[in-house]
């Protein structure tokens, strides 16, 4: 099963494509599909949020959405609500706005993927196919084999990587739960912020993770999951607002 083409992580990687204070200016008609579902459009408004491409505090008025979109008003305030219910945003005068998190958390969410990412390193060291380990190996070195990675690429072999090992633990409910915690995702804004101190640091985590997996040490791959995603939350922690 590929993976990519259907985790909650993975649909509508491409679609709010850039930052936008101003919903209705977004090129959506050049580089995405329309939305044809209101769990589309939560998929999308989602993504966009968790990503950093729509920022704390921008407003979401249900107008400007749905010309964005490319849809009716009704899809987009369904995906309003569920949105508030998880959190992700906050009732305004005019319309929603984004939620704008404490630092305890942001820290919060990292402690409890750390947790929910960690079980499923154990799941995919216990249950992924020689196959699955494999590809995750070899994002990891595709990952070592780049000179100079651009923020993009970095972005995306990154959530290769966790998609991988997510998708190797076979666990819906695990990777729903996973989908649900995950409110700050590795963007290109924060990989414009780490240094390549940051990215050779990150790399030896990946690295520890991989010779767990291939192992077949479960309780390994476990402990060095957790740590890296902890590890992560401190080189955060100095970047600023996330």
């Amino acid at each position: 099963m590929d993976h990519a083409a259907t985790s909650p992580f993975a649909r509508g990687h491409n679609l709010l494509s850039r930052h936008a204070n101003d919903l209705a200016d977004l090129p959506l008609g050049e580089t995405a599909r329309p939305a044809r579902t209101s769990h589309d459009v939560y998929d999308r408004l989602r993504l966009a949020i968790v990503t950093g491409e729509i920022r704390p505090n921008a407003p979401l008025i249900e107008a400007d959405l749905a010309g964005a979109l490319n849809v009716s008003r009704t899809p987009i305030r369904e995906s309003l609500q569920r949105l508030s219910a998880d959190g992700l945003i906050v009732p305004r005068k005019r319309g929603w706005a984004v939620r704008e998190y404490s630092r305890e958390e942001i820290q919060e969410s990292y402690e409890v993927r750390a947790a929910l990412e960690g079980y499923a390193a154990f799941l995919a060291a216990a249950r992924g196919t020689d196959a699955e380990l494999a590809a995750i190996a070899a994002v990891q070195a595709e990952r070592d084999r780049a000179a100079s990675p651009g923020r993009e690429f970095r972005v995306r072999t990154n959530r290769a990587f966790h998609d991988g090992i997510i998708a190797a633990a076979r666990n819906a409910r695990l990777t729903e739960a996973i989908f649900r915690a995950g409110q700050f995702y590795f963007n290109a804004r924060i990989a414009a912020m780490t240094t390549e101190e940051d990215f050779r640091s990150n790399q030896a985590d990946h690295g520890r993770i991989v010779r767990a997996l291939l192992a077949r040490d479960a309780s390994a791959a476990e402990q060095a999951m957790r740590a890296h995603i902890l590890h992560t939350f401190t080189v955060f922690q100095r970047l600023g607002p996330l």
